[in-house]
């Protein structure tokens, strides 16, 4: 007479299971993205493009909210909240990570890249063998991966005055990403570095605690910067890669075949900030020089020549240990 009873307790069981398993495999996983971008900038519209293809791609099984313009903090803030787990993911410069590895500001040494399709190929992590091998280190040192990238622009200066050569910012402070890099990139240039977090960026420039800055145009336009700034010279300095990143422990927690998803929507995207920047470059120049500022180029006596030799030999001086990548990335086709 138990055996029924027993068999009965059985198949309850399994289908109870089974239920179970069923229900979770359409849990939804919340992921918290953070980052400093600013409305219309094209970091922002990376990020709500990942988060709305993602969401309809796995069936609504993964979500990731998006928190902009400084919401969950500054870059040091929310650096520390991915390390810890409090925030998912985000996005950022490379060299932003530099506080949990070093070596991970390489990936923005000016000039490195001939181009932003090349920036953007030799920062791919799945491709790049130097990415790869920073990213080894990274999950070691900060339990933190690199999952992804995306172009911001070209990074140019601004200023209330004229820029021909590093001559003219000597002892001059100029606002930088509050990284170690954008110090040496700044103190090779000829100014004084002057860390200034983006959200106080433009009252820094108001009150004069910093006399210019560097940013791509769109960021220039967004920020409202030519209410504060006169002149853009176009350096070319940097391209603007930025990294996204996420806890590496969240990130095994989301099954296989949705991270891949994760992946290649990143992917996808990433292309897609490439085609904004080259169509929006004439547009925020133009928009720009009707808000009242006025372009540097090399034909009116820019010397950017000057700008490359003296920050190169500035990076060589600050981080000799880089030759060895900046090699690497170099050599990607």
């Amino acid at each position: 007479m138990t055996k029924p009873r027993t068999a009965f307790a059985f198949v309850a069981t399994a289908l109870a299971a089974l239920c179970l398993a069923a229900g979770s495999a359409h849990a939804q996983i919340k992921l918290r993205y953070a980052h400093v971008g600013v409305a219309n900038a094209p970091q922002t519209l990376y990020a709500d493009e990942v988060a709305k293809l993602v969401k309809e791609r796995t069936a609504g099984r993964v979500e990731i909210q998006v928190f902009a313009n400084s919401q969950l903090g500054g870059v040091g803030e929310m650096v520390d909240g991915v390390k810890s787990g409090a925030i998912a993911m985000g996005h950022h410069d490379f060299a932003s990570l530099g506080k949990i590895l070093p070596t991970t500001a390489v990936f923005n040494t000016p000039f490195a890249y001939r181009d932003a399709a090349h920036a953007l190929r030799a920062t791919d992590p799945r491709t790049s063998p130097a990415l790869q091998e920073v990213n080894k280190q990274l999950v070691a040192a900060g339990g933190m991966r690199i999952v992804g990238n995306l172009f911001q622009g070209t990074r140019h200066l601004t200023s209330k005055e004229k820029v021909l050569s590093p001559k003219d910012m000597a002892g001059k402070k100029y606002r930088g990403v509050p990284v170690k890099l954008w110090s040496t990139m700044l103190t090779g240039m000829g100014a004084v570095a002057t860390p200034v977090e983006v959200s106080e960026l433009a009252t820094a420039l108001a009150t004069g605690l910093v006399v210019g800055q560097e940013n791509p145009l769109p960021n220039i336009f967004n920020l409202k910067l030519y209410e504060v700034q006169k002149f853009v010279m176009l350096t070319g300095h940097m391209q603007s890669v930025l990294s996204v990143f996420v806890n590496e422990r969240i990130w095994q927690g989301i099954p296989a075949g949705d991270r891949k998803i994760i992946e290649d929507t990143m992917a996808e995207v990433s292309a897609k900030t490439l085609a904004w920047d080259n169509e929006t470059f004439a547009k925020y120049r133009k928009d720009l020089e009707a808000k009242g500022m006025t372009f540097v180029e090399a034909k009116d006596g820019l010397d950017i020549a000057a700008f490359q030799k003296a920050v190169l030999a500035q990076v060589d001086k600050d981080f000799p240990d880089w030759k060895p990548l900046v090699a690497q990335i170099q050599a990607v086709k």
